[in-house]
């Protein structure tokens, strides 16, 4: 990799400067997803900026679902990058209320329906494979911890979104993490939160595995229908807590 296809930038305008500079380099690398960045330090040099605006503009693209920092191993590529590409940024409602969670449980079906229906569609026997071992892995923690599977949980859930074939819906999933993961840390007080929407996951993959998009929407329907009865029935139990 030839450090010196990135270089230094002379402007005030800090930030956007080291996003374009970053996007450069990149395709002047012909850099693809899934290959590592350059370190932060080297990053920094090139750009003649501090390492803190590097680690800035990256935590930018990893919002945007551009980049993964794995610990212990590096930064990488996670979709394509252009100097055309639009970045979207969401203000999202930060409450653990009723309402918040609700809305946000709406954007979750809609994702949710349609990336099952895709990656049904989309998904080679190679991503067939990786969903299964994704599902395997979610089901062994449920099963050993107690239903505390939130981790595995978001991974089986990244793959079938990644397989969908849109990178979009990995990047909004992503852009969202944050509030998507209070779904599995007792919202409203319901401690078995999420456990009825366990097998719905085997009942996902089963549909992808068969090619049949229908079926893949449906339950994943089936598994938001269950999150949002946990949801009421927490909110109903709250209610009934502050009238006592």
């Amino acid at each position: 990799m030839d450090q010196n296809s990135l270089p230094p930038i002379q402007t005030t305008a800090r930030d956007d400067a080291v996003l374009k500079a970053l996007v450069g380099f990149v395709r002047a690398e012909a850099l693809q997803p899934g290959e590592r960045l350059p370190t932060e330090r080297i990053l920094a040099e090139r750009l003649k900026v501090s390492r803190n605006t590097v680690r800035e503009a990256l935590t930018r693209w990893e919002g945007l679902g551009l980049v993964e920092r794995r610990q212990g191993s590096g930064t990488y590529l996670k979709a394509a990058v252009s100097h055309d590409m639009l970045h979207m940024p969401l203000t999202l409602a930060g409450g653990n209320d009723f309402t918040s969670l609700m809305q946000t449980l709406e954007i979750r079906r809609a994702l949710e329906a349609e990336a099952a229906a895709l990656c049904a569609e989309r998904a080679s026997q190679a991503d067939i494979a990786e969903i299964a071992r994704k599902l395997d892995i979610m089901e062994q923690a449920f099963r050993t911890r107690d239903g505390m599977s939130s981790e595995e949980d978001w991974e089986f859930h990244q793959a079938i979104y990644r397989v969908s074939g849109n990178p979009l819906f990995e990047q909004i999933i992503a852009a969202m993490h944050e509030l998507f993961h209070r779904f599995w840390e007792h919202p409203l007080g319901v401690r078995d939160f999420g456990h009825a929407s366990f097998p719905y996951h085997r009942t996902i993959y089963e549909c992808i595995a068969a090619r049949d998009p229908r079926g893949a929407r449906a339950e994943a329907l089936k598994l938001i229908a269950t999150v949002e009865d946990d949801l009421k029935r927490g909110a109903a139990k709250l209610k009934l807590s502050s009238q006592t």
